[in-house]
């Protein structure tokens, strides 16, 4: 069988169960195109620009579990496209991405557009390599996805130079079977010793990372925090990984976390971290463990475990096989009345400290009081994505997410996610409604795929928080260099009246007894949907809003 290099790729593809693709084209990878032309199994989006290209393939493996594939052309679509690949590899996204490249005989020459893309992306990937014989095509990129998917799962780059997806090549169908790794497994004395250690703690506390929703195991938890009476926290933006409403769930660690929480994980005797790195942001600034605490790490990656805290016992295995282990011997548990007493007073002040005041303006839209409606609202079936950015802070602290795989968004903090995420996830999750919210200054950076949404089809509804700043960076101004506001203030267009240009519907919002109504006409519509919610310039924080109240 003989095929060309750019037909081979596609063929690898289709063998490894792709079916989106994201991309905007470029002439360094015409012959993979060329092999997607009216595929039958693999659907192509082009969008508007890279960075939204790689934003909706990580979205679309964290909804829908599979590996994230978008393309683009060499040195400059890369760079474009740099930005989602660091997201997924902060966030342990599993995603292939095929970058076109000069061809052979040129490189090394400043080549037009030439870039090394293997050093580029060396050390933001798991893995980089550029494919020089088409002939191991199937070779190369199934170890692509082999490596994207293993271990801690992330981003691989593979680089394609344009001749070589031009040569025509001998291939045998046997060359694209998939390496299946299993995940590693839980030793069992190991898990007796954690079971031990639980027995025995006065105030542990779980820590539930990323790993528990990317095994499926947010179940599992539920049941052996109710038998074993332990309190759970979630890693930052992993809310969805514990049901908020649960009574074991103790709150969210991240940016503006409630202090009685912190205060409890700094004093806990026991911590037991499941699939979770120890990010600066979950930490507060690698603060939140005090020294020579028990910790009991479990992690897929050993490379993982003792990065950032010394564990008292590491256990290298999928979160699920761990939680599947310590539920086959946890009848051997005493029942602790004491540490039951402590998990219903840390949901207690949870709930304090998360439900929204129903309290609304007439100047602007008070966003305390839209999250009180929000909620009321919204089927909890929906997939909430955001950027980053200070409005984040009313959503996190305020909205309960019950439901695994429900919230997407950006550990790296990466602007611009919201709008390009809620695509991919939409694509992933046809029949959930998906949500996104954005600043004014990160919907700005790719909100140009409003016309990839109405292009492909794709409803879903864009919130926009709309101060006309910067507002996270003007937080931190005013802190570092009060007085001294400088390159953070923003002048917008009427988001609404944009959106009907690309074909949306729009929405504007100035008052919080007109949010609920333009929520319900956007739902009902079928149809994207941009709301855009114009907020007091002033209020920056969630924190500052209830001080402010407070001092009212």
């Amino acid at each position: 069988m003989r095929k060309s290099g750019g037909h081979l790729v596609v063929d690898v593809l289709e063998q490894v169960k792709v079916d989106k693709v994201f991309c905007v084209p470029g002439e360094s990878y015409l012959g993979v195109l060329d092999g997607l032309y009216n595929h039958e199994s693999i659907e192509l989006i082009s969008t508007r620009h890279e960075g939204g290209a790689s934003f909706m393939a990580e979205a679309y493996a964290k909804a829908s579990g599979k590996v994230g594939v978008c393309m683009a052309t060499r040195g400059v679509g890369a760079a474009n496209l740099s930005i989602g690949l660091h997201t997924a590899m902060q966030d342990s996204t599993p995603m292939v991405a095929f970058l076109g490249q000069v061809e052979r005989d040129y490189m090394g020459k400043e080549a037009f557009q030439e870039v090394d893309l293997a050093a580029f992306f060396g050390h933001i990937c798991k893995w980089t390599v550029e494919i020089q014989d088409a002939k191991r095509i199937p070779e190369l990129v199934t170890r692509a996805f082999h490596v994207a998917t293993s271990g801690r799962p992330g981003p691989v780059v593979v680089s394609l130079p344009h001749d070589m997806l031009e040569d025509v090549v001998e291939v045998q169908q046997d060359n694209y079977r998939i390496a299946q790794a299993a995940a590693p497994e839980a030793n069992k004395e190991s898990v007796k010793e954690a079971l031990q250690m639980i027995a025995k703690a006065k105030n542990p506390i779980v820590i539930a990372g990323g790993g528990v929703t990317a095994s499926n195991s947010t179940d599992l938890l539920v049941e052996l925090a109710e038998k074993l009476q332990l309190p759970v926290a979630t890693a930052f933006r992993r809310y969805d990984a514990f049901p908020n409403s649960h009574p074991s769930y103790a709150g969210w660690l991240g940016f503006g976390p409630s202090k009685d929480l912190l205060e409890y994980i700094y004093e806990s005797d026991l911590v037991i971290a499941l699939g979770t790195r120890f990010s600066q942001v979950s930490t507060q600034d690698y603060s939140l463990l005090k020294p020579g605490v028990d910790l009991i790490h479990v992690d897929i990656s050993p490379d993982t475990i003792g990065k950032v805290y010394a564990s008292s016992l590491s256990i290298v295995s999928d979160v699920k096989s761990f939680l599947t282990s310590l539920k086959e011997i946890v009848s051997e548990y005493e029942n602790n009345s004491d540490r039951g007493e402590i998990v219903q007073q840390l949901h207690n002040k949870y709930l304090e400290f998360s439900t929204p005041p129903k309290e609304y303006s007439d100047e602007f839209v008070d966003l305390d009081g839209m999250l009180h409606d929000f909620t009321q609202h919204i089927p909890k079936n929906a997939v909430i994505t955001s950027d980053a950015g200070n409005f984040f802070g009313w959503i996190s602290k305020y909205y309960r997410f019950d439901q695994p795989k429900t919230y997407i968004g950006p550990t790296s903090g990466a602007m611009g996610y919201g709008l390009p995420a809620a695509l991919g996830a939409k694509l992933a999750c046809p029949d959930q409604p998906v949500i996104s919210f954005s600043g004014d200054g990160g919907f700005m950076m790719t909100m140009q795929e409003l016309e990839t949404s109405v292009r492909y089809n794709i409803p879903v509804i864009a919130i926009v928080v709309n101060n006309n700043l910067y507002g996270t960076i003007r937080t931190h101004q005013e802190k570092h260099f009060p007085d001294r506001v400088v390159g953070t203030e923003l002048t917008n267009p009427n988001f609404a009246k944009l959106a009907e240009v690309f074909g949306c519907n729009g929405e504007q919002v100035k008052r919080n007894e007109d949010f609920i109504p333009a929520l319900q006409r956007a739902i009902a519509s079928g149809k994207t949907t941009l709301i855009e919610v114009q907020t007091d310039p002033e209020i920056l924080s969630v924190n500052q809003v209830k001080q402010q109240k407070v001092n009212a």
